[in-house]
């Protein structure tokens, strides 16, 4: 027998892709339900080439007898609703910030600490990290194991699919103003996003940093190793998906660009490209529908002591969001961890 599986905000980018995700992937899923809030119950939604689901009101449903949920409502939703669904003994899998930082529920990449979710069942919740962080941590954790990283200098580039549809739209509708020499006010973004960089992602901290660049270091603190310094300026770009990253590491062993390349060839969720010449890199374009963490100029960095650094790209509403949450399923399914109710 499958698994009962309710989808949670299913009617946004992240939830339609995790749906994609469990057909793609043919997750044991003997029935599938999509939930979303009262104004989209009655809607339908594509799950797999054939299947059409119906979406149903989350406020209302009754999560006793479903196995797995997997959420991505927004915190504010999830904060209610997912302790709801964890009483009734589904597991839930959180996409969104509400618990990551929660020290009874474990926040996991599956390529990277899957020994941590052992932890989950005192909450019946595990919670799935911020997407730039999980393109950052399953790149650093090969290199971490063999060369111990002390600190990391990481710039990110991320398109504006993380900031949800209506950011999308309006990328699209700022740019197509420019055309006929028109101008409209952002709404989704501070400034202006056609033709421009905002160094501004979420909300900005005492210190001068954003939450955003918070997160990248206290999560990857969680994930990987509290040893490890991390300092971090995040920038939305005038990309539609896909985040690349610019990060510095140093390590505390001395580390060759040869060494690194050759270990993340054989790193899992890694793919290399790494060509010392015109197009052999990758660019957010080329990682859009791809699972892997793609990993580009890898070379050493001689302004400090056993210094790498390389760029990584990564598609944000997969391996950002929802191929980590059905993967925290599959890991929790291969570690005998869920039980069928």
């Amino acid at each position: 027998m499958g698994y009962r599986v309710a989808v949670v905000g299913a009617t946004g980018a992240v939830g339609r892709e995790i749906l994609k995700t469990l057909a793609e992937r043919r997750f044991p899923a003997d029935e599938v339900v999509a939930l979303a809030s009262g104004r989209s119950a009655g809607a339908e939604i594509s799950f797999g080439e054939k299947k059409i689901l119906t979406v149903r009101n989350l406020e209302t449903f009754d999560f006793t007898g479903w196995d797995i949920g997997l959420f991505s409502p927004g915190a504010a939703v999830s904060a209610i609703h997912a302790p709801r669904a964890a009483a009734a003994g589904c597991v839930v899998i959180d996409n969104t910030s509400q618990f990551r930082m929660d020290p009874d529920i474990p926040l996991i990449v599956p390529e990277v600490n899957p020994h941590h979710l052992g932890r989950f069942a005192r909450r019946n919740i595990i919670a799935n990290p911020n997407c730039s962080t999980i393109q950052m941590v399953v790149a650093l954790k090969p290199l971490h194991d063999k060369f111990k990283i002390k600190r990391v200098v990481v710039s990110t580039y991320q398109s504006v699919s993380g900031a949800g549809k209506e950011a999308m739209d309006e990328l699209f509708m700022h740019t197509k103003s420019s055309y006929v020499h028109e101008s409209s006010a952002p709404q989704e973004f501070t400034k202006e996003i056609a033709f421009n960089c905002i160094p501004h992602i979420d909300k900005f901290m005492d210190d001068g940093s954003t939450k955003e660049e918070w997160k990248m270091m206290a999560e990857t603190k969680k994930i990987l190793d509290p040893d490890i310094d991390v300092f971090a300026t995040c920038v939305r770009v005038p990309v539609f998906i896909g985040h690349g990253e610019a990060v510095h590491m140093e390590f505390a062993n001395p580390i060759t660009a040869s060494e690194a390349r050759n270990i993340l060839r054989d790193a899992p969720g890694v793919t290399v490209m790494d060509q010392r010449e015109d197009g052999g890199y990758a660019t957010p374009l080329d990682c859009v529908g791809e699972d892997a963490v793609f990993v580009s100029r890898i070379r050493k960095d001689p302004t400090v002591e056993n210094g790498l650094a390389f760029w990584c790209v990564s598609d944000n509403l997969r391996k950002g969001a929802a191929l980590n949450a059905v993967q925290i399923a599959e890991t929790l399914i291969a570690q005998g961890l869920l039980a069928k109710i």
